[in-house]
């Protein structure tokens, strides 16, 4: 039985790829388009469409603040913004209840 794929996306040339999961000796995986370096982003992640800018941007805030799409005991990833309105919206949060920025990225329902 083949070993199960994971997520790694290159966020300058908007290209998601499938490839094993890192090991132990495992070198830094580089995009086969421009070289740069592709961030591992979890096996529960879907790729927006290349053309679609302000998704890529979204998920660029998302990558920079160290959120992933790994799978939980209970499914999916759980609660991730979609768009950079609802991003806008949870950053005001933050900086107004003293959140951290990731937590508050994540957090399913704003109080």
């Amino acid at each position: 039985m083949p070993h199960g794929k994971t997520s790694y996306v290159c966020l300058p040339c908007r290209a998601s790829y499938k490839q094993p999961y890192p090991g132990h000796h495992d070198h830094e995986r580089v995009c086969p388009r421009c070289a740069a370096p592709l961030i591992h982003v979890g096996s529960a992640f879907a790729a927006p469409r290349r053309r679609d800018k302000a998704a890529w941007r979204t998920l660029s805030v998302l990558l920079n603040a160290g959120i992933r799409f790994h799978k939980s005991c209970c499914g999916g990833p759980g609660y991730r913004p979609r768009t950079l309105g609802e991003v806008r919206e949870r950053m005001t949060y933050a900086r107004r209840t003293g959140e951290p920025f990731a937590r508050a990225l994540v957090r399913g329902e704003l109080p």
